[in-house]
């Protein structure tokens, strides 16, 4: 499409994603159950009772797929983990930017954090209901996702399984390596190291909060509150615990890990710091958690237990 089309045609588009969706409404009205209204942070919001054409511009996705219902679009971030390939190789990526290729998705329901753009103008699409990070803890977001996709029951019974599966595999690694070792995870992005609390993905929320491993004194003093502390290679020795959790981009610099601050920390010269793929362990829904946990449980109780950096 020629760019300075885009201009004239989108009000148009607008309104016939609108038109579509309120025939769709129209025609739903005449069977039982067919829109149900959900509680959103924002208001009430009428929804689909059973959404089969979902578009996700967030970091919602994986919550969608292991509720099993049907994704149409899904934001740049989801399409990078290679663990998702094979299921979304046919989902497109969308934006919050490019509301023209939403609305050739015809979808019955968009999926977004408060922080998406044009909310205003994807509520005309399809029904829109966004929520606020961290607003609720990792494991209620998934129920509340599961209340917005009529699947409460199934998020709830997985949220009690993942918590008595976590809660026994932390025991068993506490047995391991003491009930006082600690636990970092660090992440280089974009030429700045990182180092993160409790709940900012990337396994923390089961390290910290599922399997109640803990953190480094300093950690908890610099990135408990704010979810992340950006620090320099020379003073993360300081930021390091007993074991290491390396959130690697295999796209980016990680000469951080070849300098002397890195190879003097313990955690390195005993074969304890893992690393794993950024891309495949950013998110805390329950695909991830699961890989996750898993990770864990292999690397901190397997017989591999070895440096992978």
């Amino acid at each position: 499409m020629k760019k300075w089309l885009i201009p004239m045609l989108l009000p148009l588009l607008l309104i016939a994603g609108a038109c579509s969706h309120q025939g769709q409404s129209s025609e739903e009205a005449k069977g039982s159950k067919k829109t149900v209204i959900y509680q959103s942070e924002n208001g009430p919001v009428e929804v689909p009772a059973h959404p089969k054409r979902v578009v996700v511009l967030g970091s919602f996705t994986g919550n969608v797929m292991a509720l099993d219902v049907n994704l149409v679009g899904v934001d740049p971030w989801a399409r990078m983990n290679p663990r998702w390939e094979k299921q979304l190789k046919d989902v497109p990526e969308v934006s919050d930017e490019n509301l023209e290729k939403i609305i050739e998705l015809q979808p019955d329901l968009i999926i977004g954090l408060s922080n998406t753009k044009n909310v205003d103008k994807l509520k005309k699409i399809a029904p829109t209901v966004t929520f606020t990070y961290n607003k609720l803890d990792y494991l209620q977001q998934h129920i509340e996702i599961g209340k917005l996709l009529n699947k409460e029951k199934e998020a709830t019974a997985w949220v009690e399984d993942f918590k008595e599966r976590a809660k026994q595999t932390g025991q068993e690694i506490k047995d391991r390596i003491g009930e006082d070792a600690t636990v970092s995870v660090i992440e280089n992005y974009d030429k700045q190291l990182y180092v993160f609390g409790n709940n900012w993905g990337r396994g923390t929320e089961v390290l910290y909060q599922a399997m109640g491993l803990k953190l480094p004194k300093k950690v908890k003093e610099k990135a408990l509150k704010s979810g992340y502390h950006a620090l320099s290679p020379e003073v993360l020795p300081q930021f390091a615990g007993d074991y290491l959790i390396i959130s690697k981009y295999d796209d980016t610099d990680n000469s951080y890990m070849k300098t002397r601050a890195y190879q003097s920390i313990p955690a390195v010269k005993k074969g304890r710091a893992f690393v794993v793929n950024a891309k495949e362990f950013f998110f805390n829904d329950p695909l991830t958690l699961d890989y996750q946990l898993e990770f864990f449980k292999e690397k901190f109780l397997g017989k591999s237990e070895e440096e992978d950096g």
